[in-house]
This record gives structure tokens, sequence and C-alpha cells, in this order.
């Protein structure tokens, strides 16, 4: 195996590194305090600071009193030193978030989604720098979280229902529209990732989101990392065989997948409807309208809707464990957080009785749109890998 030497230049990108990391996660720190986090001397420390001035990166933002002594500099990264943009496509709307290189939001943005989806997003994008007063070419790193299975080798789509224009090289236009920086990825997986970061699952390295609404999903995260298989098809979790219910016969239709003919949208509505909690099934089930269903499950008490609900999540849940063994399952998408912890509760108590392992199941704490929250954190990993290893000249 090569091994890269221990030269000075690449020494001082590594504390350069540790020290922009440390800058992120502490807040403002003095030279000192940087000093003793990092093991570095003042001398060095000082020039470490120097050397992330001059790039750009780090300001003096303030001071700390220090004893009988002069107070100290507090040093803290510059926020506009890089920004990034993270999207979440649905086939009617989509949805831009800018952030700073510290990861806070500037600039958040909806419109609907007509006609190319590369170039709406395009559009997109470019109105939100517009919000944020941020140059188009100042994005050091653009995500986007979409439905369907993402090629890993080759970050195309290489399959989605509701969004079947991803299949033309959007890729590659939306590449030569804002830049190479471009990646798209499968929604669920960025709701995993903000889970980890924000979530049920803080500082948890193996866990399983069930992202459960009109469309199912799984977001695999094994070991600190997303899973996302060989073909990028890890996940598609309706298509899970579970006993009641036909095996699909045209794996083109994604409604026909036999998990997904017992838990989604439909099904769902006509158990509702079965326990008279719908007086009617609409011609069109939207997410919304199911999750209001399951709501209204929780706020009336409606015990026996619940415990048969949960029974059906049970299955693909402990499918999941006995393959998986997570730890951790956490309820995510319009019904798992409608159902709150009246379902989640439920499930766990469905999956003990049926799998030999037996996983704890938790609700989603991901506030605001934890798609758009994990296409951000992605986009800021990648701008911030650019960015801090390019601090020491060479």
């Amino acid at each position: 195996m090569t091994r890269r030497p221990g030269t000075p230049r690449l020494l001082r990108q590594l504390n350069d590194r540790a020290a922009l990391e440390l800058l992120l996660t502490l807040g403002p720190l003095t030279r000192a305090e940087l000093g003793r986090h990092t093991g570095l001397s003042k001398v060095t420390s000082g020039q470490l600071l120097n050397r992330l001035q001059r790039k750009g990166l780090v300001r003096v933002s303030g001071e700390r009193p220090g004893g009988r002594g002069p107070n100290a500099a507090l040093y803290s990264i510059v926020p506009s030193s890089a920004y990034v943009a993270g999207l979440d496509v649905l086939p009617d709307t989509v949805t831009a978030g800018i952030a700073d290189i510290t990861g806070t939001t500037v600039a958040e943005i909806s419109m609907d989604l007509g006609g190319d989806p590369a170039a709406v997003v395009h559009d997109a994008v470019r109105r939100a720098c517009e919000r944020a007063g941020v140059a188009l070419s100042r994005l050091r790193a653009v995500v986007i979280g979409t439905r369907g299975v993402v090629d890993p080798a080759t970050g195309e789509v290489r399959f989605s229902f509701d969004l079947p224009a991803w299949h033309l090289g959007a890729l590659a236009r939306l590449r030569t529209a804002l830049g190479r920086s471009v990646m798209i990825e499968n929604d669920v997986n960025l709701a995993a990732v903000a889970e980890r970061a924000y979530g049920a699952a803080r500082g948890v390295d193996d866990f399983v989101l069930l992202w459960t609404g009109i469309g199912q999903g799984l977001g695999v995260m094994l070991g600190g990392r997303l899973h996302r298989g060989v073909t990028g098809g890890a996940g598609e979790v309706g298509w899970l065989p579970v006993p009641g219910e036909p095996l699909p016969t045209d794996v083109s239709e994604p409604q026909s997948g036999s998990f997904q003919r017992l838990v989604g949208g439909e099904a769902v509505a006509n158990l509702a409807a079965s326990y008279g909690l719908a007086e009617a099934i609409p011609d069109e089930i939207t997410a919304d309208w199911i999750a209001h269903v399951v709501r209204t499950a929780v706020a009336t008490g409606a015990a026996d809707f619940l415990d048969e609900l949960a029974m059906r999540l049970a299955v693909g849940v402990a499918a999941t464990a006995v393959v998986l063994d997570p730890g951790l399952v956490v309820l995510g998408g319009h019904v798992g957080r409608a159902g709150g912890t009246a379902l989640a509760a439920r499930v766990e108590e469905a999956v003990a009785r049926i799998c030999p392992s037996r996983p704890r199941v938790a609700v989603t704490e991901v506030e605001g749109n934890p798609i758009l929250r994990g296409a951000l954190l992605v986009a800021l990993d990648h701008a911030r890998e650019e960015l801090f290893a390019t601090t020491v000249e060479a």
C-alpha cells in the first residue's frame, strides 16, 4: 500500500482541516483554545489562523475576556466563504434551499414543476440564489433529492415512475448549466442523512428509516454510511414480498409491489374506510389526506385501526430486521409522522411478536423538510471537502 509521507505541507493541510472542523462544531475559539483542542503550540496555531484568514475562510469575530491580561481574539468561520444548494423534487413541485458553509439556510423557495425537470431545477436554484443575494457561480455543490433509483456508478436516475423525464440525461444537462458539482440522490436516503444529524437517530451508526405514505421507501444507514446497493436499489421496500398479497407481474408498475399493496396510500384509505374513519375516499388519494386520516385515528383513539396499520407495517420492519438487525427503526413520511408515538409503539410491539430481533421503533424528529435538509447536508460535506483541501499553497 502506498503511503503519503508526512511532509510539512501535508501536516499543515491536516492541521488546517482539523481547525476548520473545530470552528464549525464548537463555534468561535481563541488561538489558545484552538491549540488546546488540536494539541498545537500557540505559534503553530497562530500561523494556521493567519493562513486561514488570508484564504478568506476565518475571521476575527469578537473577543474573550482574559483575566488580568488583554482580551483574546475569537476566530470563526466566514459564512460567506462558500455556498451550497439542496433541492427536493416532487412530481408537481420543487423546493430549493441555499446554505452558507456553516450550514445556515439563507434562502428557500418552492415552485411548480412543469416541463423539463432539468430546466425547472436550474430555474429554482437561480431564484433561490437571487433571494439569498448569492451569485450562482459561488455554489460549491448542488444536491437534488428525488424519488426513484439512482445509479451509484453514473449518478443518473435509473428508474423513476413519477418523474420519467429524469431518464433522459437530466444530470448531464444540469451539470452543463450549474457545474460538475451537481449530484442526484434518492429522497429517502437524504431523509436518513437528516435523521442521523438532527433527528431520532442522532449519533446512531446503524439504523433504518422507513418512509411511509403514498409510496414506501427505506433509507439504510450501516456503519454511519448510506447503503445504496450495487444498482442503487437498496431500500425499494415497496417491492418486498409479503404474505397475503400477490407478487407483481409487471415491475414497471410500482403500485403492484406486495408491501406497497399492503401499506400504500390506497391500502390505508381502504383500511380507514372499513373502520369508519373516512366517509368517502377521494378520487385522488394524496399524502396529506392519508396523514389527516391517521392523525384523526390517533386523536380519536381508534385503537383497532392503529393496531391493524401497525401490524401491516411490522411485516416490513420485521423482514428488514432479520436481515440487517439495525437496532433502531425510524418511522418517517406522512404516515409515520402523523401516527407519532402511538403508532411507533404499536409497531415495536408487533415486531417483537413476529421477529427474533427486537429493534426500537421511534418517530422521526427532523423538523421541516427532511429531504431538503439532507440534501443540504450532503452538499455541505462535498463543499467542505473541496474548500478545506485548498488552504495550503503548493
